[in-house]
């Protein structure tokens, strides 16, 4: 054990602006629908996560974090041996980085990794140890900087779009057409079209291209190969998907996923 790792006393709950939790999760653990009433950071070291949320659903692989704000409703799926790191912050606590509407996928950058490794070993931030305020400082001023990840999957509204949706993420790979799924839920191909551009903010194969991609994260966590993957999620050669990973995400496929 770290000999900064302090002991949490009940004196200090009133002071704790900052508290953490380090847990791992085996391959297809599920934590169902549930909220906290502190803001979550959620990562992962290792492995990588599904978060479900309101209209959203967002792939976690090492290298990001999800910003949950306090009271969302959320779910995840592990994919991959997870280990989890999350640090909660009270409501109260006024800065940018935490002013969130909604959820959003960060990149953890190596200082923001260090940061979260020292919270962890602390177990929380007490705000009246000079050290810790100012590390609370330099944490939240990380995280206000570091840029957003392309990693969320905006969810269609209407039942019918939605269900299109759901069941291309059933099997983002499966060689299937709009008119296929037209017919299979009794909507048009025009209808379709024009109720995925207006709630997702994408065209129907642009959505399921993007299906494709963070299926494929889920897939590289479970630790196979990157030829293999491409294989897997429909692509007929490893170069066509590593041009169109990098088209999606900006960076290819590898270690910046694995987080070897």
């Amino acid at each position: 054990m770290s000999r900064f790792r302090q002991t949490l006393r009940s004196e200090q709950e009133p002071y704790l602006a900052v508290r953490s939790v380090a847990v791992d999760m085996c391959h297809g653990y599920v934590i169902e629908s549930h909220a906290h009433p502190w803001h979550q950071l959620l990562c992962p070291w290792s492995g990588a996560m599904t978060v479900y949320g309101g209209r959203f659903s967002w792939i976690v692989p090492p290298g990001t974090a999800v910003l949950l704000p306090a009271e969302t409703r959320h779910s995840i799926r592990m994919w991959g041996d997870v280990a989890g790191r999350s640090l909660y912050f009270p409501p109260s606590l006024q800065a940018p980085a935490l002013a969130l509407e909604e959820c959003r996928v960060i990149s953890v950058t190596p200082l923001l990794r260090e940061l979260i490794c020292r919270v962890i070993e602390w177990r929380a931030l007490d705000t009246r140890v000079p050290v810790q305020q100012a590390l609370l400082h330099l944490l939240l001023d990380e995280m206000n900087t570091v840029p957003e990840s392309q990693l969320s999957l905006p969810l269609p509204v209407d039942e019918r779009a939605m269900n299109v949706a759901r069941h291309i993420l059933a099997c983002p790979s499966a060689a299937e057409t709009i008119d296929s799924w037209s017919r299979r839920y009794a909507v048009s191909r025009r209808t379709l079209e024009r109720l995925f551009r207006e709630e997702t903010g994408l065209s129907i194969g642009l959505w399921r291209q993007k299906a494709r991609m963070l299926n494929s994260i889920r897939i590289l966590a479970e630790g196979k190969s990157v030829t293999t993957v491409a294989l897997d999620t429909g692509y007929g050669s490893l170069s066509a998907f590593i041009a169109a990973f990098r088209k999606t995400f900006g960076y290819t496929p590898g270690r910046k996923i694995l987080g070897t």
